[in-house]
């Protein structure tokens, strides 16, 4: 299934014939063998790949939509250089194959200049293989997987951090800031949970702090008081949660009939720094933390705005999934803006040469570690104080001060 959007632009130049003929020439010249291939004349074609069918089909239309977005507002602006830009989006419906496909159709068929988008590591892992063996660049906005930056390929970027850095934040908040001790795990019992759960365990073993309980439980349960007394027997510092925020609330309502205080509770996910997730918790959410890769209130120049425009123009609030796929689109226009030519070589040195900042934060591709072509950003941690989600950590992000611990 694909989304084909064309426009078309035209550029009036009053020179003198001499400077005429000077123009047309260079203009040859940048665009070489390209001039007559679909790729320019329809516009320039832009490929996105991301599951709008599926189990991650919410996901990939938030993604959808602020590619969208983001496009509209760059070809209003003019394009690139007059040209519209022409999006040519694709459903991997999360499976590997369909993905694979799905970036072969964008090469040979569509001849898309470039190629965005990724969301599930699986599926972006296998189809990067085959955008790096036909010299395409894809600029990847979601996929976590380190592996994806690790080998090398020369047509491959990652905007955004992989899975390994995720926790970062978190460790140095809780080694330099608030100095916990020790930690009780409460996770669904679901892949994401369990992932979740043996990932933090490991970074806490990495840190020094005790993890003094670590225990599942199925999602949708409406009874967490037998697994809370665990946790009061233990008194733990910090309780972390991993789980859906229906039933976080849930969990946390019952916590506070139990009057269990911890030092903080942190909700592992992008859920947890939603509006809804407030709206659904009421009070009980107030000084939860949550670690994410994004939110609102992080101090990035247009982070803000674009969210109140997704807001108003689809009628739902974004996460950092929207504001991913947002910056992806503004670093390939910047890209496009910048290329020798719109063929794949130059465009790949372009994305290498990328130095923007962007809602997501700042975007330029570096080689650190195993990794190539990698974006390096931190997640962030913030706090629902007063009723609104404020950055705590890092400090020189934050939005407002931490609240730690929590209040009797």
């Amino acid at each position: 299934m694909s989304f084909f959007l064309v426009n078309y632009n035209s550029k009036r130049v009053s020179m003198k014939i001499a400077g005429k003929i000077l123009l047309i020439f260079s203009v040859l010249i940048f665009t070489g063998t390209t001039m007559a291939s679909p790729a320019l004349s329809e516009g320039i074609k832009v490929g996105i790949i991301l599951p709008l069918t599926g189990k991650l089909a919410e996901f990939g239309e938030i993604e959808k939509n602020s590619f969208l977005m983001a496009v509209e507002e760059i070809n209003s602006a003019g394009g690139v250089y007059g040209k519209k830009i022409s999006l040519v989006i694709e459903d991997t419906a999360g499976i590997s194959r369909v993905g694979c496909l799905a970036v072969k159709k964008l090469i040979e068929q569509d001849e898309v200049v470039v190629i965005g988008g990724g969301f599930s590591s699986s599926v972006t892992w296998a189809a990067s293989a085959i955008a790096e063996k036909q010299k395409v660049p894809f600029l990847i906005n979601t996929a976590s997987a380190d592996k994806i930056t690790e080998m090398g390929r020369k047509f491959v970027f990652r905007l955004n951090p992989p899975a390994s850095e995720h926790l970062k934040t978190l460790a140095s908040f809780m080694t330099k800031a608030v100095r916990v001790k020790s930690v009780a795990i409460l996770h669904e019992n679901t892949p994401l949970g369990n992932y979740g759960s043996k990932k933090f365990n490991k970074l806490c073993k990495k840190i020094g702090v005790r993890v003094v309980m670590k225990e599942g439980y199925e999602p949708g349960i409406i009874d967490f008081h037998p697994l809370l007394l665990k946790v009061e027997v233990k008194k733990p510092d910090l309780v972390y949660i991993i789980s859906h925020i229906k039933d976080a609330s849930l969990l946390l309502q019952q916590a506070r009939e139990l009057s269990l205080r911890p030092k903080l509770f942190l909700g592992h996910g992008a859920g947890f720094g939603l509006p809804a997730f407030r709206k659904l918790a009421g009070e009980v959410s107030e000084y939860l933390y949550s670690s994410s890769l994004w939110t609102f209130s992080i101090p990035y120049p247009g982070a803000k705005g674009f969210y109140e425009r997704y807001n108003a123009k689809y009628d739902a609030p974004t996460g950092y999934h929207g504001a991913e796929a947002y910056a992806a689109m503004y670093v390939i226009w910047d890209a496009l803006k910048r290329a020798r030519s719109f063929k794949h070589e130059d465009m790949r040195d372009a994305l290498s040469e990328t130095d923007i900042m962007t809602v997501f934060g700042p975007v330029k591709f570096v080689s650190y570690g195993r990794k190539t072509q990698q974006n390096s950003l931190p997640a962030y941690l913030f706090q629902w104080i007063n009723g609104k989600l404020e950055t705590v950590w890092p400090r020189e992000v934050a939005t407002e001060k931490y609240v730690y611990p929590l209040p009797e």
